[in-house]
């Protein structure tokens, strides 16, 4: 076959040889009549066609090496667009959702989108609901992963809300009623026992007085613990709306309440919403690496530490409800041990002998 192959080109080349033949190609060893009727157009079909130029010799042999040019048109390839990329649309009761629709990043370009009103058809054949008419159950997974446990927890909730007929505890009432605000700082470069007096320094301190101590202390953590509690008094007025009772103008109205601390100090309220430190720790954190350079080209490995400072502020309204509890304590204890005299009864059962 690869002999056959191989001589058949010279074959191809004597015969272009001679004068007023015209010579085709051919590109395969197979050769039928309707192809050779179809590339010299003698079936009928083109009966007024304008007759062929001869070719030469040179135009036989290019078009073997290098084809000819044909006068069809070359087939063109059309990609397949993929389809446009649907994004999902928030559920009716997400308080993400709006009215208006937001910009969406689409293949053309960020562009605004606006909310269709009714369901139109895509050229998929698809329809793009509404938020109003999201199907929920495709979103059930989620939504509701284990639908038995949480029939279990609201089975549990509901007999709980009957046996107390609806009567709250006092740590649910205590946090319904009273703010607190929890905040933990960064690391700082510092040890456990160089930031654990600044830290019980500022506890049950006032958040304004805490910081005045911090900006005119000499400690060298005193400037972090300063910034620090500027971060966390902040995030107790933003988020939890602590400390907002003199721009309300709430204390006006109200009188001053003084009140025991339990360090034996008296203290008189103004603010019941005043913010203040009621805890403050220290959190011991990673040790870091660093070197000491000494004599004779000797490296000593040091570990400085790492520690952080978490501090609970509240409001003095929570310092007036402990001072109550502890007072309304004391008056029930010295009430429990006070002497009462025994009731007067009629004297009965008498005799005038002994019972032995």
């Amino acid at each position: 076959m690869a002999t056959l192959g191989a001589l058949n080109p010279y074959g191809h080349l004597a015969r272009s040889a001679r004068t007023g033949i015209t010579y085709i190609p051919r590109r395969t060893l197979t050769y039928t009549i309707p192809r050779l009727a179809q590339e010299d157009g003698s079936n009928g079909s083109n009966v007024n066609q304008e007759p062929q130029s001869k070719s030469s010799a040179f135009s036989s042999i290019k078009n073997f090496f290098f084809g000819g040019k044909s006068g069809a048109e070359k087939p063109k390839i059309r990609r397949g667009m993929a389809p446009q990329r649907r994004e999902g649309s928030l559920s009716a009761d997400s308080i993400f959702a709006e009215d208006e629709a937001t910009p969406k990043l689409i293949a053309s370009g960020r562009t605004p989108a606006a909310r269709k009103q009714e369901a139109e058809p895509t050229e998929e054949g698809e329809v793009q609901l509404g938020v109003e008419h999201r199907n929920r159950a495709n979103m059930h997974h989620v939504l509701d992963p284990r639908p038995e446990a949480r029939i279990r927890w609201e089975r549990k909730m509901v007999v709980r809300e009957i046996r107390r007929r609806g009567r709250l505890t006092k740590t649910e009432q205590i946090m319904r009623t009273e703010r607190e605000s929890v905040s933990k700082s960064h690391w700082f470069k510092t040890s456990v026992k160089k930031l654990g007096p600044l830290a019980r320094q500022i506890a049950g301190k006032n958040i304004d007085e805490a910081i005045l101590q911090m900006r005119f202390s000499k400690k060298k953590a005193a400037k972090d613990v300063l910034e620090h509690l500027k971060h966390a008094k902040d995030v107790a007025v933003v988020r939890s709306g602590m400390g907002l009772g003199a721009a309300q103008g709430e204390t006006a109205t109200r009188k001053p309440v003084t009140i025991t601390l339990k360090t034996g100090e008296r203290k008189t309220v103004t603010d019941p919403t005043s913010i203040y430190v009621s805890q403050a720790w220290v959190n011991r954190g990673p040790y870091g690496v660093d070197y000491d350079h000494r004599a004779r080209g000797q490296i000593n490995l040091l570990r400085p530490p790492y520690t952080s400072l978490s501090v609970v502020l509240k409001e003095e309204k929570t310092r007036i409800r402990e001072w109550q509890d502890r007072d309304a304590a004391s008056q029930r204890q010295r009430k429990a041990q006070l002497w009462t005299q025994l009731p007067d009864r009629k004297i009965s059962a008498q005799n005038q002998f002994y019972s032995w």
